[in-house]
C-alpha cells in the first residue's frame, strides 16, 4: 500500500498545474504535422530544471503521452498524420470519417489509445524489472526477427491485389537505402544531394504520401467537403456497449503487444502498431474490411501505438537503457535531476519513480477528455469547404516538413513524394505497404547484416537459441495465417476429390 501513497503527490496543486499543461501542449504538438512527442520534452526540458524532479518529470511524461496520442485526431479527420506514430491511424480512421462516422472514428482512436496508455503505465508500475531482463537479451538476431513481424503485414495487406502491393513494398523498401549504410558507414544511392547524405527523413515522405496527395485529391475531387454528408457531425465519440465489447480483446491484446515491444530497445510504434493490425486483420470475419473503415484496425494501432509510451520507459527506469528516442530525451531529465535508473531509483527515491509512473497512468486520463469532449469541435474540420481546408492544410504540411530538419529542401520533397502517392492512389497502389516498408526496410536490414556478421552460415546456433526460434515460428504463423483459408479449401477440395 506505500507505493499507491505515492499517488496522491500527482493531486497536488502544482504538480495537477503541470500535468494539465502538459497534457494539453503534448496534445497540440502531436496534432500539428512536423511536431511531436520528442519536439515537445525537447522544448520543455530546460524549462523543468527549476522545477522538483518529480514535477518537471510528470510534465515530461504528460507530455509524452497526449503529443503520442495527438496526431491520431488529424490522422482520422484529414488523412493528414500529425507524427509518423500515427500514420496507421489513416488507413482505418479517415475511410470512416469520408462515409460519415468521424465522432465514431474519434471515439475508437481515443477509447483504444487510452487502454493501451493504461496497459502500458500498469507495467510500468508491476512487471518492469522482470520485462527489462527480457529486453536486454534481444540482439541482432531477434531485433531483426521483431521487426520482420512488421514486414510480414505487407502480404496481408496486399492480399487483394499482390502485384501492386509487392510493387509498392519494393518501392518503399528502394527509397529506405538512400542514405547512410548503417554497416560500414558509407552513404549510398542519394545521388549527389547532400542533404539525402544520411537518409530521405520519414515525416516528409509520409506528409507527402498521405497528406499532400490528399489534399491533391482534394483539389480534383468534386464535393465540396471530406466527408460524404453532414453526418460527420452526428453521432457520438462516446461508444455504446456493445462497441466497447466488440473492440475489448483487439484493445487488451494490440496493448499487451504495444508494451513488449516498447519494451525492447530501437523496435518503436510502428513494428507494435503493425503486428497488432495484422494479428487484429487474420482474426476478423472480413479481413477485406480493413483499410476501408474498419473500426476494429483503427482500435489496434491506437492501443498499441500508446502503450508503446509505458513500454519504453521500462528499461529506460530499470537499466538506464532508452526503448526509443523520446524516451532517451527522458534519460537526459532524470539526469539533470541528479537521478540515476537503476534498482536504486526504485528504493532510495522511490517517492520521485512511482510519482512519474503515477503521473504518466493520469495522465492518460487527459486523453479521454481532450479526445471525447473535443470530438464534436474537431469533426468540424470534416465539413469545412475545401477552398478553406485545403490552403490551410497544405501549408501546415509545408510547414511541418520544414521544421522537422529546419531543411528548405524538404518542402521539395513533401511534394514530390506528394505527387507520388496521388499517382498511386489513383492506380490502386496501397500507400501502406510502401510506408512499412520504407520504415522498417532500414532497421531491418542493419539487425539483419549484423546478425549475418555475428553467426555467419551457423544457423545451428540461430535453431538452438530459444529466443530466436521462438520468433521465427511466430512469423512462420503470422505468414501463413491470411491465407490459411485459401489453403484449408483447397485442401478440403482436393480431400472431396480425392473421395470421389
Amino acid at each position: 500500500m506505500e507505493i499507491f501513497s505515492y499517488a496522491l503527490q500527482v493531486f497536488e496543486p502544482t504538480n495537477m498545474l503541470w500535468l494539465v499543461i502538459g497534457s494539453v501542449i503534448g496534445a497540440i504538438l502531436g496534432a500539428v504535422p512536423g511536431m511531436s512527442a520528442t519536439t515537445g520534452i525537447a522544448i520543455f526540458l530546460p524549462l523543468t530544471f527549476n522545477l522538483e524532479p518529480v514535477t518537471g518529470l510528470i510534465t515530461l511524461v504528460a507530455i509524452y503521452v497526449n503529443a503520442s496520442y495527438g496526431g491520431n485526431i488529424t490522422a482520422v479527420l484529414i488523412n493528414t498524420p500529425g507524427t509518423d506514430d500515427s500514420l496507421f491511424m489513416t488507413i482505418d480512421g479517415y475511410p470512416m470519417t469520408v462515409r460519415g462516422e468521424g465522432l465514431r472514428a474519434i471515439g475508437v482512436t481515443t477509447f483504444g489509445a487510452f487502454f493501451g496508455g493504461i496497459i502500458g503505465g500498469l507495467s510500468l508500475l508491476f512487471i518492469a524489472p522482470p520485462l527489462a531482463q527480457i529486453a536486454v537479451k534481444f540482439g541482432p538476431t531477434e531485433l531483426f526477427l521483431t521487426t520482420l513481424m512488421g514486414i510480414i503485414i505487407i502480404i496481408g495487406l496486399s492480399k487483394e491485389d499482390m502485384l501492386k502491393g509487392l510493387a509498392s513494398a519494393s518501392l518503399g523498401f528502394l527509397c529506405s537505402l538512400i542514405g547512410m549504410d548503417g554497416v560500414t558507414g558509407m552513404s549510398r544511392f542519394n545521388f549527389g544531394i547532400a542533404q539525402i547524405h544520411d537518409e530521405l527523413p520519414l515525416l516528409p515522405v509520409v506528409l507527402g504520401l498521405f497528406a499532400v496527395s490528399q489534399v491533391l485529391r482534394m483539389v480534383t475531387e468534386e464535393q465540396d467537403t471530406i466527408a460524404i454528408d453532414s453526418s460527420a457531425l452526428k453521432g457520438s465519440p462516446f461508444l455504446s456497449r456493445k462497441d466497447h465489447l466488440h473492440l475489448f480483446k483487439d484493445n487488451l491484446i494490440s496493448a499487451i503487444i504495444g508494451t513488449v515491444v516498447g519494451i525492447i530497445p530501437a523496435a518503436g510504434t510502428t513494428v507494435a502498431a503493425g503486428i497488432s493490425y495484422n494479428l487484429a486483420r487474420s482474426t476478423d470475419p472480413d479481413p477485406d474490411s480493413f483499410g476501408k473503415g474498419n473500426p476494429r484496425g483503427l482500435a489496434s494501432v491506437s492501443a498499441a501505438n500508446n502503450a508503446v509510451v509505458g513500454g519504453s520507459l521500462v528499461p529506460l527506469l530499470t537499466l538506464g537503457i532508452p526503448g526509443n528516442g523520446t524516451s532517451a530525451l527522458f534519460l537526459g531529465g532524470l539526469l539533470v535531476h541528479g537521478l540515476a535508473p537503476g534498482v536504486q531509483l526504485f528504493t532510495r527515491q522511490a517517492d520521485i519513480a512511482y510519482g512519474l509512473i503515477f503521473g504518466l497512468l493520469f495522465a492518460n486520463v487527459f486523453i479521454l477528455i481532450i479526445g471525447l469532449f473535443g470530438a464534436p469541435l474537431y469533426a468540424r474540420i470534416t465539413i469545412i469547404p475545401k477552398n478553406v481546408l485545403i490552403p490551410v492544410v497544405g501549408c501546415l504540411c509545408v510547414l511541418g516538413a520544414y521544421t522537422y530538419r529546419n531543411l528548405a529542401f524538404d518542402t521539395f520533397l513533401i511534394m514530390f513524394f506528394g505527387v507520388i502517392g496521388y499517382f498511386m492512389s489513383k492506380a490502386n497502389f496501397g500507400l501502406a505497404p510502401f510506408v512499412l516498408a520504407f520504415v522498417l526496410g532500414r532497421t531491418n536490414e542493419i539487425n539483419f547484416r549484423r546478425a549475418l556478421n555475428l553467426y555467419g552460415s551457423d544457423l545451428i546456433k540461430v535453431m538452438t537459441n530459444p529466443i530466436p526460434l521462438l520468433l521465427i515460428c511466430v512469423n512462420i504463423v503470422l505468414l501463413i495465417y491470411p491465407f490459411w483459408d485459401d489453403i484449408k479449401a483447397k485442401l478440403f477440395k482436393k480431400k472431396n476429390a480425392d473421395h470421389a
